[in-house]
Formats: C-alpha cells, sequence, structure tokens
C-alpha cells in the first residue's frame, strides 16, 4: 500500500501534534518556530483530506519529509497517528487537550460561527457553499470526520462522541510506549514540561496565545 515511501529510522525527529483543532493547537505551531522547528504546510496538510477519506496515506508520508514538526489536518484525523508511529519509530507526538469536552465543543462551534456563518452555527447550505480552499471543503469536512445528521450538523452528541474516541484511542495506543505527551495548554507549567519532553531548551515561560476561543 505504501510503495513511494520508506521507513527511515535515522531520519531527523519528527514531532507530531496529534490532538484535535481547537485545543491550542495554533499556539503550539507558533511555539515549534520558537524551539527551532520547522514547521508544516498546513494549507498543504488540510487539502489531504480527500486522501484520507479513503486512507490513502502515501501524500501525508510525503508532507512529513518537508518539516521537523506538524499539526492539525491531516495530523489530527482519527488514526493516522499509527502511521505516523510506524514509519517515524523516532518521532514523539503530542495530544492537546481542552478542560472539558463541552469546552472544546463551544469553541468549534463558536469558531465555525464567526469563521463561515457569519455569527451563527452554518448549516449544510453554508457549508456547501463555502469556498475555504475550495468551494464545499467545510461540508466535505463534516462528512468525513463528523457524519452528523444533515438538519443537525453540529450535533453535540456526536461531536462529543467524535471528541472523547480521538482521545481515548490516542492513549491506548500509546499506553505502553513512551512517545506521548497529553498536555492542556491552559495549565500552569505545560509549557516546560513539554520542552522537557522534546528535549528542548525554553525560550520563553509560556506559550503564545493565539487564535484564542
Amino acid at each position: 500500500m505504501f510503495k513511494k515511501w520508506r521507513k527511515s529510522p535515522f531520519e531527523k525527529e519528527k514531532v507530531f501534534c496529534i490532538g484535535l483543532n481547537k485545543t491550542g493547537t495554533t499556539s503550539l505551531e507558533e511555539t515549534f518556530k520558537s524551539l527551532g522547528y520547522t514547521v508544516g504546510d498546513q494549507v498543504k496538510g488540510e487539502l489531504l483530506l480527500k486522501e484520507y477519506a479513503v486512507r490513502n496515506f502515501n501524500s501525508v508520508i510525503g508532507l512529513c519529509h518537508t518539516a521537523d514538526a506538524f499539526q492539525d489536518a491531516p495530523f489530527s484525523f482519527p488514526y493516522t497517528f499509527v502511521l505516523l508511529d510506524h514509519y517515524f519509530p523516532n518521532a514523539k507526538f503530542i495530544l492537546t487537550v481542552r478542560d472539558t469536552p463541552d469546552q472544546w465543543y463551544s469553541s468549534m462551534v463558536k469558531f465555525h460561527s464567526n469563521l463561515w456563518g457569519n455569527g451563527k452555527v452554518p448549516t449544510k447550505e453554508v457549508l456547501m457553499n463555502t469556498v475555504y480552499h475550495y468551494k464545499g471543503r467545510p461540508w466535505e469536512s463534516s462528512r468525513i470526520l463528523f457524519n452528523t445528521p444533515e438538519d443537525d450538523v453540529y450535533n453535540k452528541e456526536k461531536f462529543l462522541h467524535y471528541y472523547n474516541t480521538h482521545n481515548d484511542i490516542v492513549r491506548e495506543y500509546f499506553r505502553m510506549k513512551t512517545n506521548l505527551f497529553e498536555m492542556n495548554i491552559s495549565e500552569p507549567g505545560t509549557y516546560l514540561k513539554m520542552c522537557k519532553f522534546l528535549g528542548k531548551e525554553p525560550v520563553g515561560t509560556d506559550f503564545p496565545w493565539l487564535n484564542k476561543s
């Protein structure tokens, strides 16, 4: 299935943030840069949605060879981390979480409402007609990732199940391994703990707060 790329145990260490969107990933991206990592192109990652949908990971592996650290799509998509851990055995993984699942859900709905719904919760029609990289990508993402009822696109039960299931699967997969660091970016002292996990000298005392909601 993966003929294009070979496992490379000697490649420079990779760092993958595999927490879901709206868990502090934008701040983490800036933190990676401040620590000297080259960070993957997020737009290129987001454009791999269709490949992910059919589980064609060759393009994902290809993108991983372009930088040292990555976050958001497609690295936050369910089960992608399993492939990454196999192909990059020296990689480190960071699972970002919020205080509660409800807090994450509220942040997602608020962010999408402001971004695509003019302050209102987007409907199917709005998402289908929104141009984000290309027309209808927000709707494609909704179908591929959340598969909520079409008349209740931001169904809370479905979203919370997605959040909890993703985090639980990550924790179980890495339960006997040592290359995962789980963190809540808002908890005091987390920045220094993360730097220790990465083996990096801190360049400040806390994370930059960007895109906060």
